[in-house]
């Protein structure tokens, strides 16, 4: 039986966005009702980065592993400082069936996480969004807010002024900005005054932002960090925040935000509620116009196994990608 390649290209024509997101929904949802397994990544340091091994397999989907790499001086070698592979396998004989780009999955699974939660947790009303970092996760995270919410104004924020200035112009070609007006933000403080939806898409050990900045209402999607030594947000916002996971056990382990939140007093476990819970229970969510919310994402392999299998299904369909005898 062949096994099917499928390129960045191919992914980007096989699922869209609104697709990418409801597929995240429902791997949510089956990841906190038991129905997912997913073991904690495996973590491997080397000189210019980390490896990382992700593996799961769900009941009526299919099992799969993302090989994945963070080096952060990839950029200055004109290369993606997030690399992957995910390999997607049937649940019943164990066969490979696909090799899908994991570089681009990585980014339209993590921005759809992103575009659940801000979906779930924003005010309706919410139309200006602060983006902190320029880099490969930025453009999904962008494009997933603007596709749950009617958004009239970007302002996104890096700290060299040459690539938010290229983001920003990068920015207003696209179509699903739908005529939104983005700037590049000279300073943090700049970006998130008065902003409804916050993003932060960074490798960031410090917050990236004050908590007196934040508004009242605000929606705060922290998805960058993703070791205890990471943080974006400062431990005043987690404290004040009604704070959403992905995953408990794995937030438990890598999500530095809540870590130190914790260690400082500012936050108790208990508090957390996971995704999938809060599609089930709505109720778990906001409570007032007024309420910070706080979406962190570490990121779970049962995501890029729902879009990977999405992507197959489209892929086949259509006759997208390559098919590789094995």
């Amino acid at each position: 039986m062949p096994l099917r390649v499928l390129s960045a290209e191919d992914l980007d024509r096989a699922v869209s966005m609104r697709d990418a997101i409801q597929a995240v929904r429902e791997g949510f949802r089956a990841l906190s009702a038991g129905r997912a397994r997913v073991p904690l990544r495996v973590h491997v340091q080397v000189p210019s980065g980390v490896a990382l091994w992700m593996p799961c397999a769900l009941d009526g989907v299919g099992a799969g592993v993302k090989a994945v790499t963070v080096f952060p001086q990839n950029p200055a070698r004109g290369l993606p400082a997030i690399q992957a592979a995910v390999l997607l396998q049937d649940l019943d004989t164990g066969r490979p069936v696909a090799l899908v780009e994991g570089t681009s999955l990585t980014a339209l699974r993590t921005g759809a996480a992103t575009g659940l939660a801000t979906d779930l947790l924003a005010r309706p009303d919410a139309c200006v969004v602060a983006l902190f970092g320029c880099g490969g996760q930025a453009p999904r995270q962008l494009e997933a807010v603007c596709t749950v919410r009617s958004v009239t104004q970007v302002r996104v924020y890096c700290p060299t002024p040459a690539h938010r200035e290229a983001f920003a112009a990068w920015a207003r070609e696209q179509p699903w900005l739908r005529g939104a007006s983005v700037f590049a933000a000279p300073t943090p403080e700049t970006a998130l005054r008065g902003a409804d939806v916050v993003v932060t898409a960074t490798p960031s050990r410090e917050p990236v932002f004050r908590a007196e900045d934040l508004a009242a209402g605000a929606h705060v999607n922290a998805v960058g960090a993703f070791t205890p030594h990471m943080r974006e947000v400062p431990a005043e916002v987690v404290r004040r925040a009604r704070v959403v996971v992905d995953s408990l056990e794995a937030a438990r382990e890598e999500a530095g935000d809540l870590i130190q939140a914790a260690a400082e007093g500012a936050f108790q476990w208990d508090r957390a509620v996971e995704i999938g819970r809060l599609v089930e229970e709505p109720s778990l969510g906001r409570r007032s116009a007024d309420e910070v919310t706080l979406f962190k994402s570490v990121g779970v392999a049962v995501q890029d196994l729902v879009v990977g299998w999405l992507a197959l299904r489209r892929a086949a369909e259509v006759g997208l990608g390559t098919e590789v005898a094995w």
